[in-house]
């Protein structure tokens, strides 16, 4: 009889073992029997992510706002691009813009090894103005679902796996990805504001080649229609 006790026990605490594992992952989607949309496209509001205190966050917390998710590196050189990012958060938070800070020691290992470091670094150093979520794996095989639908060309944009810290994806309000732009775009640059919003307007276009997507003259007539 103690046998099967420990049996049972075993067998009942075997599914908690794979929550770390899932908790940075997809949201559950309906069952099969559960009525199905008219299409099956991922979206960025189909992921999740975990905060720094350990809490998953649906980022359809977020729906309807057009999201810039970056990811940072406390120690990079390129971190200056911090208080840019800031900026923007404050300048276009209220018609719809939300920033996304996801810190990885992927390239260079230039983020900090300590949680309780991390926290004060973005909280007391840099005066992040958006939410910085926990360390995550963002290339690779074990890289976290939100990026391997980010990276990959058939659901989201060109690019494959990021080169370096700072690549920032521009995100629509119906989740799905506008645009790409690797370190060296500065997010201080007028032309990205202008991007900005082109987004929060609706009124970004594509790059219909697939490269890197820049602003179109539509701005401007807007600007002249005002």
């Amino acid at each position: 009889m103690a046998y099967r006790s420990i049996l049972f026990f075993f067998l009942a605490m075997l599914p908690l073992c794979f929550l770390p594992a899932a908790a940075q992952g997809r949201v559950a989607k309906p069952s099969a029997d559960a009525p199905q949309a008219t299409t099956n496209k991922e979206t960025a509001y189909d992921f999740s992510l975990v905060d720094q205190n350990g809490k998953v966050v649906p980022l359809s917390a977020y729906k309807g706002k057009v999201l810039l998710i970056v990811n940072l590196a406390s120690q990079s050189i390129y971190s200056s691009q911090i208080a840019a990012l800031n900026d923007l958060e404050k300048s276009y938070g209220p018609q719809g813009l939300q920033v996304i800070g996801i810190p990885s020691s992927d390239f260079g290992n230039e983020e900090l090894k300590d949680p309780a470091g991390i926290r004060k670094y973005y909280a007391d150093t840099a005066h992040v103005d958006f939410p910085v979520f926990a360390v995550a794996q963002l290339t690779g095989i074990n890289s976290i679902p939100l990026y391997q639908f980010l990276c990959d060309p058939k659901q989201s944009l060109p690019g494959g796996d990021i080169k370096w810290n700072y690549t920032k994806f521009l995100i629509d309000r119906n989740g799905i990805p506008l645009a790409r732009y690797e370190v060296d775009v500065d997010p201080a640059d007028i032309d990205f504001h202008v991007a900005v919003e082109s987004a929060l307007s609706g009124k970004f276009k594509k790059n219909p080649d697939g490269g890197e997507s820049k602003p179109t003259a539509a701005s401007d007539t807007d600007r002249e229609d005002d």
